[in-house]
């Protein structure tokens, strides 16, 4: 027993001597160097921080947040695929925010408000000014005696052109303000279906509309040249107001600005901006950078074009008689040409300009003047 009792003391001796060797061999812990290994630092990818950190996301969440200043890495194909929001941009009257937000800011507060009530405006003052003045009329009776105003070859380009714009602007219309007018209409279900028609008819009769802007650009390009006469005319407002009798030629000066304003510039920018959001121009990156300023510029120009056509419209339909017939048979009588474009019919009397152009043989001519 008492040897047992000495082999226990001895064998507990021995273990605290052991522990003291330890503690002198092992090197002291810097408390600086501890507080390093567990205080998260702002260079850590997600994978350290969460051993210094556990459950603390945010190296992932500040990737994903300047993901546009510095793309992330992915193996999906395709542009700009490691930005998941966009870098801050501040457009005139928006704050700083991401590209994305500043877009939506601008389409909502700007361009749909502002361009629905430019187009609201002009059709209530062409309904105004049809009210109080009615069409235009020809003061003179008919002669009986045709000039032919547009060839076969002219009525088929503006149709044509006429055709895609009508059917761009509708579903635009419909795509841009249908979910305030439409959808409380309609519901959810009916105007998806709609809409999401109307956006795949908006994207073929695109194409359409610009080879046939150019085609009518080019038919009509030498009536269009501006001359002395258009100063008078501009000057007297046509003769609309105070009903005034204007001399011009085959085209008056309003139509030369429809021409040049409307189908040449604001032409160029909605077929350009088109063709981008279509991606049918090569070379382009199309980033959602890219394709939300080519929504912007095209979201103006088209209502800036639609404000212009929508005075061409009515003129050409309910605002003048005559000249919706001229379009459609490409006739008209010497009396609506010397008082509606006085030059043009006088160059016609002098032999300057013939009083026909399309073949005397041709089928299509003999079908429309007969």
């Amino acid at each position: 027993m008492t040897q047992r009792i000495v082999q226990l003391l001895l064998a507990g001796c021995l273990s605290v001597f052991a522990g003291l060797a330890g503690a002198q061999a092992s090197p002291a812990v810097d408390p600086a160097a501890s507080a390093s290994a567990v205080t998260p630092q702002l260079d850590e990818s997600n994978a350290q921080r969460a051993k210094s950190q556990p459950l603390n996301n945010a190296p992932f969440w500040r990737g994903v947040r300047e993901s546009g200043n510095q793309p992330g890495i992915t193996n999906l194909p395709g542009a700009e695929n490691g930005v998941l929001i966009q870098e801050m941009v501040e457009y005139p009257f928006i704050r700083l925010t991401s590209a994305g937000e500043a877009w939506r800011q601008v389409r909502n507060r700007w361009i749909l408000p502002y361009g629905g009530a430019l187009l609201l405006i002009v059709v209530i003052a062409i309904g105004l000014f049809y009210k109080t003045r009615g069409p235009l009329t020809v003061g003179a009776p008919d002669t009986g005696r045709k000039i032919e105003r547009f060839t076969y070859f002219e009525r088929a380009a503006h149709w044509s052109n006429a055709i895609a714009f009508s059917v761009l602007a509708i579903s635009g219309i419909v795509m841009a303000f249908g979910k305030f007018i439409l959808l409380p209409l309609i519901g959810g279900a009916l105007f998806g279906w709609l809409s999401y028609a109307l956006k795949n008819l908006h994207n073929f009769a695109g194409p359409v509309f610009a080879v046939s802007l150019v085609v009518v650009f080019f038919t009509f390009l030498r009536s269009n040249w501006p001359n002395k006469s258009d100063l008078v005319w501009l000057r007297k407002g046509g003769g609309l107001f105070n009903h005034e009798h204007v001399p011009s030629g085959r085209f008056n000066a309003g139509e030369k600005l429809i021409f040049w304003g409307g189908v040449f510039a604001l032409g160029i920018v909605v077929v350009g901006s088109g063709l981008v959001l279509d991606k049918l121009i090569p070379g382009l990156a199309y980033t959602r950078g890219d394709m939300q300023i080519a929504n912007m510029i095209h979201g103006v120009a088209t209502v800036l074009m639609m404000a212009m056509f929508l005075g061409h419209i009515y003129l050409g339909t309910l605002g003048m008689t005559g000249a919706f017939s001229a379009m459609r048979t490409g006739y008209v009588d010497e009396a609506w040409a010397h008082e509606h474009h006085q030059l043009w019919a006088d160059d016609i009397a002098a032999g300057k300009i013939p009083s026909q152009r399309s073949a005397p043989g041709d089928a299509r001519h003999t079908a429309v003047r007969a």
